[in-house]
C-alpha cells in the first residue's frame, strides 16, 4: 500500500516535471531556483532594516537611562556649537582722524561687498566670517596708520621720491643713447630693443638688482606681489590671524590680485598717464605754437595720421554748416587753419615714410639767411657764450677766448679793490695800499704768465711789441684795471675778424644750435652789415640785449649823463595781507648840458634781487664783485634790520654806479636806467629764474653708474630738497653736457643761492608743500578720490574698454602739446629753448612704455616700504627678490671674468 502510494507520488511528480519542462523549456528549473533565492534574500534584507531601525531607537532610549554619561568637554563643545554666536564688536576708528576714517570705512565696506560677499552668501548665511575679515582688515589699517604717524615723510617725498624718478630717467636716457649708437635703424626704433637696453643699464647701475622679470612677466609679477603681500601681512596682522593659513592666503590673494595688480596696471598704462597729464594741467588755452612744434618734431606716423583724420572730420563738419554772411569769414579762417595743419601732417608723414627725414638744425641751416648775433653780445650771454666756447675749443682757440674773459674778470676785480681802498681812506680807516696793490700785481702777473709769457701753453698770439710793453708796465708801474686793455682789444679784433673764429662760427652747425637754444630760428631778423661793425639783432630771448650801443648813442639814453642814486627812506607796506618793506630810491641825473633831473622811485627787496640776477647772468664778471645783501626769513620787518639793509643796498648802488664800473660794462647802462626809472619795475627773470639757476654736479662722480642723489655735495648740509630738485632739472635737461668752464662759473652762483637765506625760503616752501600733501585733509581727499574712482555712486566701476588707437594717438599729441605749452619762458632763457623741448619730450617718451612705467611704480612702492619699515631691512628683501633675474647672473659672471683678467 505504501509502495503504491510512493509510486503514485513519484509518478505524479515525474509527470509534473515532464509537463513543466515541456511547457517552460529545459532552463525553467534554473529560473525557478533564482526566483526562490531572490525571495529568501529579500526577506533577509527587510528583516535587517527593520531590526536596525528598532535597535537604534532602543539604544537611544537606553542611552539616557542605562549607559554612563559622556565626557564634560564634549558636552561643552556641543553646547557652544548649538548656542548662538555672540556679535563681534567692531571699533570704527582707524587713523584717529574722523575726516579720514569715514571714507576709509566706505572703501572697506564696498570692497567686502564686491569682492567677498557676492560669493560667500552662496555658501553660508553666517555673518561671523565676514565680521572677522573686516576686523582683520581694520587691525591691519590701524597698524599701518600708527606706523605712518611715526615716520618723517619729508625726506621721502623731497629726496627719495625725486631721486628714484631722476635715476629712472637717467637709465632711460642711457638706454636711448645706446640705441642711437646702433647702425640698424630698425633696432633703434624697436621697443623691445629699448627694454633690453634699459634693463641692462639698470643692472649696471644697481649691480645686484634687475626688475625685468617683475615688469615683463605676468607670472613673475604675481609671484612677487604674493611674496610682498605676505611680508606685509606678517608685519600688520596679529599673530593669530597671520598663522591662520586660510585667512592669510585669502587676504594675500585679495590684496595682491584684487587691489595691487589692477592698481599697478592702471598707473602704468601710458594712455592713462597721458589723460592724467591733460587733466592735471587743465589749461583751457590751446598753445598753437607748441602744437605745431609737436607735429614738426614727432617721429611717430600714427600720431600724425590720427591728427590728420581728426582734421578731415572737422573740415567735413565745417563745410556742411549752413552759415550766414556774418559767420562765413570765421568759417573760412578755421578751414584755412585746418588745411594748413593737414598739409603739415601729410608732409611730415611723407618724410618719415620715405626715410628722407633730416635733422631740424641742418634744415634750418640751409633755410635762408640766419639771424646775426654780434660777437660782443655773444661774449656776455650765457647760452650763446657756451656754444662759442665749444667752437673755439674745437678750433684750438680756447686760450684766446679764455684770455679775454679772464681780463674782464681782472678788470672788474681791480676796480672793486681800488674802490674799496679809496673808500677806506676817505673814511679814515687804516688799510694798507701796498697790500691791495700787491694782490693786484700778483693777479696781473698770473694772467700774464698763463697766457702771454714764453712759458704759457698755449700762448695767445699777439704782437711781441705789445707783450713787451705790458711786461715793462708790470715790472715798473702799479697795476691798474686798464693794464691789459691794449692787448684785450687786439684779442677781440682777432676773434672778430680772423676767419678761423667768429666769421667761421657763423657758418658752423654750433651757431645754428645756438640760435635754436635762443629760440631764434623761427623768425630771423637782422640788420646792419655782415662785417661785424655795428651788428645787432632783434628779439633776444632774454629781453636783455635788444638795446645795442647804437641805441645808446642815438639819443634814447644819454650815455654821457652822470647818474647818482641812494635810498632816502624805508617803509613797511601791507597789501592784501602781505607785509613787505618798500625802499624810496632818489635818483639824480646830471646831463651833459649842466641840467639835473631828480625823481624818486620805489623798489622792494625782491626787485633788487631780480635786477641783480639779471645783470650777473648777462655779465658774469660782476658776480664776484656785486654782493647783494642776503634775504632774512624771520624778523625781517624789524626797524634795526631795515636800517642795516638800507645801508647795504646803498653800498650796492654806489658800487653799481661807479664810473669805472659803467666804463668797464657799457652794456650795463640800459639795465640800470630801466631799474631806476620812475615806474613799476617789471621783473625780467621772474620767480622761477631768480630761484633756480642751472645746476652743476660734482666732477668726481661718474654720472652713468650711480644714482642721482650720489652727486649731492657732502660738504653742504642744508637745503637737501632744493638741491635734489636741481639735480632732477639737471637730469631732465641733460645739463651736465654743457661747457665745464661755464658750469664752474654758474656753480659759484648756485652755492651762494644754497647757502643764502633766500635758498632756505625755497627749501621751506618745498617742505611746507610736503606737509600739506600729507595733512589729514589731503589724505582724506585722496581716499575719497580712490573711492569715487573705483566705486562711482557706490557701484563698482566696470573695466573700461581699451580705447581705439586713433584716440590714444591724439591723446599723446595733446599731452605733449600741453607739457610743452606750460614751460615758462624763463626756463627757456636759462637753459635754452631747444634743450627745454628735448628734455620735456624725453620725459614724455619715457612714460610711453608700460613695462618701464611698471618698473617706476615698483621703485616708488619699494622706497615707500623701506621708509615705512626702516627696521625690517626691506632693501635686503628686494635684493633677494630681484637678484633672480638672468641679467643679474650674467652681469655677475661678466664682473668675475673681468676680475680674473
Amino acid at each position: 500500500m505504501f509502495a503504491e502510494a510512493s509510486l503514485s507520488i513519484w509518478g505524479w511528480g515525474g509527470l509534473g516535471v515532464v509537463l513543466f519542462l515541456i511547457s517552460f523549456g529545459p532552463f525553467a528549473i534554473f529560473y525557478l531556483a533564482f526566483y526562490i533565492l531572490c525571495f529568501i534574500g529579500g526577506g533577509f534584507v527587510v528583516l535587517l532594516l527593520f531590526g536596525k531601525t528598532h535597535s537604534e531607537k532602543h539604544l537611544e532610549r537606553c542611552e539616557h537611562s542605562y549607559l554612563p554619561s559622556t565626557q564634560t568637554a564634549i558636552l561643552k563643545v556641543s553646547e557652544e556649537m548649538k548656542s548662538e554666536s555672540k556679535p563681534i564688536k567692531i571699533d570704527r576708528r582707524l587713523t584717529g582722524a574722523n575726516i579720514i576714517d569715514e571714507p576709509l570705512q566706505q572703501v572697506i565696506q564696498f570692497a567686502l561687498r564686491d569682492y567677498i560677499q557676492y560669493w560667500y552668501y552662496t555658501l553660508s548665511d553666517d555673518e561671523t566670517f565676514l565680521l572677522e575679515i573686516r576686523q582683520t582688515v581694520q587691525n591691519a589699517l590701524v597698524q599701518f596708520s600708527t606706523r605712518s604717524k611715526e615716520v618723517d615723510w619729508q625726506p621721502y617725498f623731497t629726496t627719495r621720491l625725486v631721486d628714484d624718478f631722476a635715476t629712472h630717467l637717467r637709465v632711460f636716457r642711457k638706454a636711448q643713447e645706446r640705441l642711437n649708437e646702433r647702425e640698424d635703424p630698425k633696432q633703434r626704433d624697436d621697443p623691445e630693443e629699448l627694454l633690453d637696453s634699459f634693463f641692462e643699464a639698470e643692472v649696471e647701475m644697481e649691480r645686484n638688482i634687475c626688475r625685468d622679470m617683475v615688469c615683463m612677466s605676468r607670472k613673475d609679477e604675481e609671484g612677487y606681489l604674493r611674496d610682498l603681500c605676505e611680508v606685509l601681512l606678517y608685519l600688520l596682522l596679529p599673530s593669530g590671524d597671520f598663522h591662520n593659513k586660510n585667512m592669510r592666503y585669502f587676504l594675500r590673494e585679495v590684496l595682491a590680485r584684487g587691489v595691487l595688480l589692477p592698481l599697478i596696471n592702471q598707473l602704468s598704462d601710458p594712455d592713462y598717464i597721458n589723460q592724467f597729464v591733460i587733466w592735471m594741467i587743465r589749461d583751457p588755452s590751446c598753445n598753437y605754437e607748441a602744437f605745431m612744434n609737436i607735429l614738426k618734431l614727432t617721429d611717430k606716423p600714427p600720431e600724425l595720421e590720427s591728427v590728420k583724420d581728426r582734421v578731415l572730420e572737422e573740415l567735413q563738419h565745417l563745410r556742411s554748416l549752413d552759415t550766414g554772411a556774418d559767420d562765413i569769414n570765421i568759417i573760412k579762417n578755421q578751414i584755412n587753419s585746418l588745411l594748413f595743419v593737414k598739409k603739415v601732417c601729410e608732409t611730415r608723414i611723407q618724410r618719415l615714410q620715405s626715410g628722407k627725414e633730416v635733422d631740424a638744425l641742418k634744415l634750418a641751416a640751409n633755410f635762408g639767411k640766419l639771424c646775426v648775433i654780434p660777437l660782443e653780445h655773444i661774449l656776455v650771454h650765457n647760452i650763446a657764450l657756451q656754444f662759442f666756447m665749444d667752437y673755439m675749443q674745437h678750433m684750438g682757440g680756447q686760450a684766446v677766448l679764455f684770455f679775454w674773459l679772464t681780463v674782464e674778470g681782472y678788470r672788474v676785480t681791480a676796480q672793486q679793490q681800488l674802490e674799496v681802498l679809496q673808500s677806506s681812506q676817505r673814511d679814515g680807516k687804516k688799510q694798507s695800499s701796498q697790500t691791495t696793490k700787491g694782490l693786484l700785481r700778483a693777479a696781473a702777473v698770473g694772467v700774464y704768465d698763463q697766457y702771454l709769457s714764453e712759458k704759457a701753453s698755449p700762448r695767445v698770439e699777439v704782437d711781441e711789441a705789445s707783450i713787451t710793453r705790458l711786461a715793462q708796465k708790470l715790472s715798473k708801474e702799479d697795476p691798474t684795471p686798464e693794464i691789459f686793455d691794449e692787448i684785450q682789444r687786439k684779442v677781440y679784433d682777432m676773434m672778430l675778424k680772423d676767419e678761423r673764429y667768429y666769421p667761421s662760427f657763423r657758418q658752423h652747425p654750433l651757431y645754428v644750435r645756438m640760435l635754436a637754444e635762443l629760440d631764434m630760428l623761427k623768425e630771423p631778423s637782422f640788420r646792419g652789415s655782415d662785417d661785424g661793425d655795428g651788428e645787432s639783432f632783434n628779439g633776444s630771448p632774454t629781453g636783455s640785449i635788444n638795446l645795442s650801443l647804437d641805441d645808446l648813442s642815438s639819443g634814447s639814453v644819454d650815455e654821457s649823463a652822470q647818474l647818482h642814486a641812494f635810498i632816502s627812506d624805508t617803509g613797511v607796506c601791507n597789501d592784501h595781507g602781505k607785509t613787505y618793506a618798500l625802499y624810496t630810491v632818489t635818483v639824480i641825473r646830471k646831463n651833459s648840458d649842466g641840467s639835473e633831473d631828480i625823481w624818486k622811485t620805489y623798489r622792494r627787496y625782491s626787485d633788487f634781487h631780480d635786477f641783480h640776477m639779471r645783470i650777473t647772468e648777462q655779465f658774469e664778471s660782476l658776480g664776484p664783485i656785486l654782493k647783494l645783501p642776503g634775504k632774512k626769513t624771520f624778523n625781517n620787518m624789524d626797524r634795526e634790520f631795515l636800517e642795516k639793509r638800507k645801508k647795504d643796498l646803498n653800498s650796492y648802488l654806489q658800487l653799481l654806479l661807479n664810473p669805472e664800473m659803467v666804463k668797464a660794462c657799457p652794456m650795463l647802462i640800459p639795465y640800470v636806467y630801466d631799474f631806476l626809472e620812475n615806474k613799476a619795475y617789471s621783473k625780467g627773470k621772474g620767480d622761477f629764474a631768480r630761484k633756480v639757476p642751472p645746476l652743476i654736479q660734482k666732477s668726481d662722480i661718474d654720472p652713468e653708474h650711480c644714482r642721482v642723489s650720489a652727486q649731492l655735495d657732502d660738504n653742504v648740509d642744508d637745503n637737501i630738497p632744493l638741491r635734489v630738485m636741481l639735480l632732477l632739472m639737471d637730469e631732465v635737461f641733460d645739463l651736465k653736457e654743457r661747457n665745464q668752464w661755464l658750469r664752474r662759473n654758474i656753480k659759484n652762483l648756485l652755492q651762494q643761492l644754497i647757502k643764502a637765506t633766500y635758498g632756505d625760503t625755497i627749501n621751506r616752501k618745498i617742505v611746507d608743500h610736503v606737509e600739506y600733501m600729507t595733512s589729514p585733509e589731503q589724505v582724506s581727499d585722496y581716499v575719497k578720490r580712490f573711492r569715487d574712482s573705483y566705486w562711482p555712486n557706490g557701484i563698482l566701476a566696470e573695466t573700461p574698454p581699451r580705447r581705439d588707437k586713433s584716440l590714444r594717438m591724439r591723446t599723446r599729441v595733446a599731452a605733449k602739446t600741453t607739457l610743452l605749452g606750460i614751460m615758462p619762458d624763463e626756463l627757456k632763457h636759462i637753459i635754452g629753448a631747444d634743450t627745454t623741448r628735448k628734455g620735456i619730450l624725453r620725459v614724455f617718451d619715457m612714460f610711453q612704455h608700460q613695462s618701464l612705467n611698471r618698473r617706476l611704480v615698483y621703485v616708488f612702492l619699494e622706497g615707500f616700504l623701506e621708509t615705512l619699515f626702516p627696521q625690517y631691512k626691506f632693501s635686503d628683501l628686494f635684493v633677494k627678490l630681484h637678484s633672480r633675474s638672468p641679467r643679474v647672473l650674467k652681469y655677475s659672471q661678466k664682473l668675475r671674468s673681468l676680475h680674473k683678467r
